[in-house]
């Protein structure tokens, strides 16, 4: 009990910090980005199919008469079979029985063991032409570097008191292969990919308002990584490729 008072006090003060200082503690919106470049991608383009990897019974989309929405994950709900035109039970890491237009993610990759292979499947199963967008955290933010000194199973322990808004959203063993925007855009180019574009975000100081100092020193370093464009300590990143229209 004294614990989740402390916790809800130490929260409480971040969330007034961000509330009176927006420009310093508030958060971009990364999901607004990633969302707003599928819309435009998907007006332009218009795929006939999409496909969402790790997306669950939590997709980016709805259903539409206009695309065939396919999901990909390695678990699956009773929803899935719902939310989605076609659900597949697999790893992103094996090739793929799917031709897409677009294939599209949100913080999946950095729970993947071995992103080059996932980034070969994904190149596959899209249509020449095709685009794939992705949310990435970055492995060298402080949240990331911490999840992983934490370990996985340490973390389902920690989250119901840290962060209970989070209790089975989160939580999955995290390897961050790759998960850093230059090492991700030289893996998708390097996989043939072109047009990659990387728009990184700093803010994920939330992670950390269970205890005030702790979530005043990251935010003060994710400003200051920000003012000297210091991608590499970003919180993540959205990215995007394009597969060429002619192999």
């Amino acid at each position: 009990m004294i614990l989740k008072t402390f916790i809800g006090w130490n929260r409480n003060a971040a969330a007034w910090l961000e509330r009176r200082f927006p420009r310093i503690f508030g958060a971009p919106s990364y999901k607004e980005e990633l969302e707003r470049r599928i819309a435009d991608d998907v007006a332009r383009l218009r795929p006939s199919a999409i496909l969402e990897v790790g997306g669950i019974d939590r997709p980016l989309l709805k259903r539409s008469a206009d695309f065939t929405y396919i999901g990909l994950d390695i678990e699956e709900k009773p929803d899935c079979y719902r939310i989605y035109d076609r659900f597949v039970v697999q790893s992103i890491e094996r090739p793929v029985d799917v031709e897409a237009g677009m294939l599209i993610s949100i913080t999946l990759m950095e729970h993947i063991p071995d992103n080059k292979a996932a980034a070969r499947s994904m190149f596959l199963a899209l249509r020449p032409g095709g685009v794939m967008h992705h949310y990435i955290p970055s492995k060298w933010h402080p949240y990331s570097v911490a999840l992983r000194l934490v370990g996985p199973v340490m973390q389902k322990w920690l989250i119901p008191h840290l962060r209970p808004s989070a209790v089975g959203v989160t939580g999955y063993p995290a390897f961050f292969d790759h998960c850093s925007p230059s090492d991700m855009a030289k893996l998708f180019r390097d996989q043939g990919f072109e047009r990659v574009d990387v728009m990184s975000f700093y803010r994920a100081s939330d992670y950390f308002a269970f205890f005030l100092p702790a979530y005043l020193s990251v935010a003060l370093f994710e400003n200051l990584c920000a003012a000297l464009n210091w991608r590499m300590f970003c919180s993540g990143f959205v990215i995007s490729a394009t597969k060429p229209t002619h192999q």
